[in-house]
């Protein structure tokens, strides 16, 4: 591994998406990431399908769901429920610089491997825990899922057509976006807590809570309630603060329409052929396009109404009008800049979709697939100073 933590060192006890997300964030960036899973199931995406890869050659089928968040990690089975399967856990953790887990709050501890228990043998150990309401509060023993917590922490409130249109009500994201934002907190707090154990020398136990993450990420949204005491509502693709952005008929299809500035909006006025509403007072400042929307989103729809979906976006973005189509995920990665950037990679004949990592000097290394349930499971303990004797006893009493 040649990433910026290739000297960093992670022992990922956690299932489903958030928390083996960051654990792939990581792994991205060259941990040494050993995802621990149970024996005979492993992590429960794993099952999470169709659609599935399949290779029979070595005996693997796995959903796509697990392939999207564990890439670059080692795969071993441990019981935690059988003592030598949380002593192999305590002996991972004593040389782990990170540990990442999301059981229910208190269980961990009870297994004796809780972050004051594995912290006091290591104290540079960085402990994360990630559940759905963190380790304090009214809800901290509840379970939650992503399509949970974007219900509960506001995120459907303002997501969706709005009521009385064809369509409307709340709606999720179209991705666990609650999941993957949390994970990449996640990793971010991982981070910090290791930066900042090069002064203190000690490691750090972090808290993550989807909830909290939830809140947090609504952004703008929630400063419009903070300062206007108002509740934002869903508005469809129109923006609550900058106009216009929408999506746009054109004669052939349709369009995302993005506009940022005044400057923008004048030149668009300028492509359209109707440079006036640039000097219009309704239209001419951001401020007023939002409070004269219902006026001006008609207008432009009649002049975008004309054009070629091609020929607009030709226009627009010589302008320098942000303008694009509505793209199929198939489209999306066909997209020219898609296909330039290598967002599709292959490792190991299983597909994978690339890092957003760009390092000059270290770049990301795609040398590890997604692991097959326990691929690793005696090259993990042979590090720890097992022979291969003691591994198939282990293995006889079902501890791996």
């Amino acid at each position: 591994m040649s990433g910026p933590l290739s000297h960093v060192r992670v022992l990922d006890l956690s299932r489903v998406l958030a928390a083996p997300w960051a654990g792939q964030v990581l792994a991205d960036l060259g941990a040494d990431v050993v995802k621990v899973e149970r024996p005979g199931a492993g992590d429960d995406t794993r099952a999470w399908g169709p659609p599935f890869f399949e290779d029979a050659r070595h005996g693997r089928r796995d959903a796509g769901y697990f392939l999207a968040a564990n890439r670059g990690k080692r795969s071993i089975t441990l019981d935690l429920d059988k003592p030598a399967g949380r002593d192999i856990a305590r002996a991972l953790a004593a040389r782990s610089d990170v540990l990442l887990e999301n059981y229910k709050v208190g269980t961990l501890a009870r297994f004796g491997l809780g972050p004051e228990e594995l912290r006091s043998a290591n104290p540079r150990l960085v402990y994360c825990s990630v559940t759905g309401f963190g380790q304090s509060g009214p809800r901290s023993t509840q379970v939650a899922y992503d399509f949970l917590i974007q219900a509960m922490g506001g995120l459907m409130s303002i997501t969706g057509e709005r009521d009385g249109r064809p369509g409307g009500g709340p709606q999720k994201v179209g991705v666990p976006v609650v999941d993957l934002m949390t994970g990449m907190y996640a990793a971010v707090a991982v981070l910090a807590a290791l930066t900042r154990r090069e002064v203190s020398g000690r490691g750090e136990y972090i808290d993550m809570a989807m909830l909290d993450v939830q809140v947090a990420f609504l952004a703008n949204q929630a400063m419009n309630y903070l300062l206007s005491g108002n509740a934002p509502r869903r508005t469809g693709n129109a923006h609550p603060n900058i106009q216009p952005q929408q999506v746009f008929a054109c004669r052939d299809g349709e369009v995302v329409l993005v506009v940022g500035n005044d400057a923008q909006f004048a030149k668009l006025a300028e492509v359209l052929g109707r440079a006036a509403w640039a000097r219009d007072a309704r239209f001419a400042t951001n401020a007023a396009r939002v409070r004269h929307q219902d006026t001006l989103l008609p207008l432009i729809s009649e002049a975008l109404a004309r054009f070629a979906r091609s020929e607009l976006v030709a226009k627009l973005d010589a302008a320098g009008v942000p303008c694009g189509p509505i793209n199929s995920i198939p489209e999306a990665f066909a997209d020219p800049q898609v296909v330039h950037r290598g967002m599709r990679v292959d490792v190991a004949g299983v597909p994978q979709v690339a890092s957003p990592f760009r390092f000059a000097a270290s770049p990301v290394a795609y040398d590890r697939p997604p692991p097959r349930l326990g691929e690793h499971s005696s090259e993990i303990l042979r590090e720890l100073g097992m022979g291969e004797a003691e591994i198939e006893r282990l293995r006889a009493e079902g501890v791996l």
